[in-house]
């Protein structure tokens, strides 16, 4: 459905006529109006080709401005110096260019041209008579030719306010883009400097490893095959951290904010300050002996514990939320529990990124992830991450310690 003001805005002329007729309708009863115990003035004909030539100067009057202010102005000074009382009927045409040009030029202008007019249509009808109507003529011709300026310049203000709300989406849109590309290179960087940290370094040793097993193959078989045992577990480890790293190039977001190296469960501290700066207090438990953990899995999972925190955040009631950290002889389980405000915790079947990226980062390494979804009070997220590369975690998680 069209509004008024688009149907002006494709039909100006069509709208200006209309406003035209409809003024020059009003104005003939503005001159044919006497007040009580009042004489109508004489030259009534005068005054409704006067009316009627204010009118018609507002016929494309847009591209006109102030040329049509002039005239109206002249046209209201003489029909009131005929004796005519300056009523809005009268004043309407001269009101209606005053908002024009106050909704599309500055201020100055605007109350340039306003200034003027008021004090000379003021000035005539008051008069020369000094009586006690004095401040009654005054005061109702200025307040009529006020208020459109007040009007338009209101307009104007509102245009100018639209017109930078679309200019700052327009830029934020460009601005995306460009953030886009540059956090594309930044993560090509990071993606880099691990490969260059994590890979480099195990194929460094993978190689001395081979060398030195061609080197004792013959002299001594046992420490050999010792070395190149020790060789399949250095080629595992490179070939999960380039599955980790690479795996990066198909999940873009925040995690490729920064060129500082992988996290790990060492920086699990600061992740909590963070989460206490936020408003979410996290109550930690660790259950078994603490271990160095291999850098695919030490990342893997710190990016699970700050996803399922960061869901906390959100949807935590009581803005508090448990993680429960336990270690066993072969696997590191995570248990990240929070009580929801609403039903918008996000739930395992549902299409948020975030649990799926949770669920793919421990498939990456081995484990695998589970979400309640019984619709409970309690949202939680459990997780089995191998503590070795070559001992995967079957799919059906069941972990122990865990309801």
């Amino acid at each position: 459905m069209v509004s008024l003001e688009e149907y002006a805005q494709r039909y100006p002329r069509l709208t200006d006529a209309v406003i035209v007729l409809a003024l020059l309708g009003g104005a003939v009863i503005g001159a044919n109006l006497v007040g009580p115990g009042e004489s109508r003035p004489q030259d009534v004909w005068v005054a409704n080709v006067v009316t009627g030539i204010a009118c018609l100067a507002l016929f494309g009057a847009r591209k006109r401005l102030r040329s049509a202010v002039v005239v109206t102005a002249v046209c209201a000074v003489v029909t009131g110096s005929l004796g005519f009382v300056l009523s809005p009927l009268l004043l309407a045409p001269l009101m209606v260019a005053l908002y024009w040009l106050a909704a599309a030029t500055d201020s100055r202008t605007t109350w340039a041209y306003g200034g003027v007019t008021t004090v000379l249509v003021v000035g005539t009808a008051v008069g020369v008579d000094l009586d006690a109507m004095v401040a009654l003529r005054a005061f109702g011709p200025a307040l009529w030719l006020l208020l459109p300026l007040a009007m338009g310049s209101g307009t104007r203000l509102r245009h100018a306010w639209l017109e930078a709300v679309q200019a700052r989406a327009e830029h934020a849109e460009r601005t995306r883009e460009e953030e886009a590309r540059l956090r594309v290179t930044e993560e090509r960087m990071r993606i880099a400097r691990d490969l260059h940290d994590v890979v480099a370094h195990h194929m460094a040793v993978a190689n001395a490893q081979a060398g030195t097993a061609a080197h004792l193959l013959e002299s001594d078989p046992k420490l050999t095959k010792k070395i190149l045992t020790d060789l399949q577990a250095t080629t595992s480890t490179v070939m999960l951290e380039l599955r980790d790293t690479v795996g990066v190039l198909r999940h873009s977001g925040p995690d490729a904010d920064s060129l500082e190296p992988a996290p790990g469960l060492a920086q699990l501290p600061d992740l909590l300050e963070v989460c206490r700066s936020a408003g979410l207090t996290v109550n930690l438990a660790t259950e078994g002996e603490p271990r160095d953990l291999p850098p695919g899995i030490d990342l893997t999972a710190y990016r699970i514990i700050q996803e399922a925190l960061t869901n906390a955040t959100k949807y935590s009631a009581s803005a508090t939320a448990a993680l429960r950290l336990r270690y066993s002889s072969t696997r590191l389980t995570i248990t990240v529990t929070n009580d929801t405000r609403t039903d918008e915790q996000p739930r395992r079947g549902s299409a948020g990124y975030g649990i799926i990226g949770m669920r793919e980062r421990a498939h990456a390494v081995g484990g695998d992830l589970r979400v309640s979804d019984s619709g409970a009070a309690d949202f939680e997220v459990v997780t089995a991450l191998p503590l070795h590369p070559h001992a995967p975690v079957p799919r059906s998680l069941t972990p122990q310690g865990t309801p």
